[in-house]
This record gives C-alpha cells, structure tokens and sequence, in this order.
C-alpha cells in the first residue's frame, strides 16, 4: 500500500502526519446504476449502427439519383462517433489511473 506524505514537516525536517491511499469503495445501490450505463452503453451502440445503415442507404441513393454527395460525412461521422462511444471506457480508465 502507497503512503500518501503530507508537505508539513517540522524545523527538524520531520515529516508530521502520513495519509494512507485509500481503495475506491462502491457506494450502495450503485448496482442499478451501473446496469444503467450498461443499457445506455448498448442503446449508443444500436443507434450508432442504426446511424451508419441509415447514411450508407442515403448514400447509395444520391449515387443511383446523381445528386450531391452529404453521405460520405455522415457515414464518417457515424464511424468517428462510435470509435469515441466504444472507447469511452478505456478512455476513462486511462484518466483515473486505473
């Protein structure tokens, strides 16, 4: 276990006080929360794939009609959206320190 030194020392040089590092403890009821994230987590991930269906067909019409192309983004957008969704995660962890 890591010790966590105070910046109080006395004329001596002596450190005065210690704090341990305490582990991170779940706060109760924090079950139904998680599985809320969970069931958000998978809704992100459907609308997500919902997104890109819904843009490749769009885009598959302005080819077949000959009009402008405003597709290619939103397929481009769908995908960079889903890369950050997915990788939240790990993203997170990476900032905590876990």
């Amino acid at each position: 276990m890591s010790m966590i030194l105070l910046a109080v020392q006395d004329t001596y040089g002596t450190v005065l006080a210690q704090v341990g590092n305490p582990t991170p403890e779940a706060p109760p009821g924090s079950e139904k929360i998680l599985q809320l994230v969970r069931y958000l987590t998978w809704f992100v991930l459907l609308s997500g794939i919902c997104g890109i269906v819904y843009a490749g067909g769009k885009f598959a019409w302005e080819k077949w009609t000959g009009g402008g192309l405003e597709s290619p983004k939103m397929v481009a957008g769908a995908m960079i959206g889903g890369v950050i969704a997915t990788s939240a995660g790990t993203i997170m962890n990476a900032v905590i320190g876990t």
